[in-house]
């Protein structure tokens, strides 16, 4: 289960480039196998004189904090690969618009995770499969 929070100046986006931008990152991890409706995605605008870089303001900063719980790697290349594949799929919405751009990726334990009061399926089953297809929890 991931959850994307982006923090982002005031009118950084429109409604349309956050629907994007969420899709983009569904579809990352739909690719791996995770369920869409795994993936959230909330934007946090700051304003200008809320964000320090440094101990200076800076206006034009997207901080983004990501938390994995549905996947882990502890494979130093894999994470690395993942970290590579974050800041490409970030990009467009980020430093090609000109803004300075931060993130990083914190790692929850799976077995503190539950989604609508149900424990999710082990990574790969067949009930995990059954989550993708239907794209909800259903009890296994």
């Amino acid at each position: 289960m991931p959850l994307w929070q982006v923090y982002h100046p005031v009118g950084s986006y429109t409604p349309e480039d956050k629907q994007q931008f969420a899709a983009d990152v569904t579809d990352f991890y739909q690719r791996i196998g995770l369920p869409r409706f795994y993936v959230v995605t909330l934007f946090h605008e700051v304003e200008g004189a809320s964000c320090f870089v440094g101990g200076e303001p800076s206006e034009g900063t997207v901080r983004v904090v990501i938390e994995h719980i549905a996947r882990h790697s502890q494979d130093p290349a894999e994470r690395g690969q993942a970290s590579e594949a974050i800041s490409r799929l970030v990009a467009p919405y980020t430093r090609d618009r000109g803004l300075y751009c931060e993130f990083h990726v914190d790692e929850t334990p799976q077995d503190l995770w539950m989604t609508d009061g149900v424990a999710p399926p082990t990574s790969g089953s067949d009930a995990e499969r059954l989550w993708a297809r239907e794209n909800r929890p259903v009890p296994y």
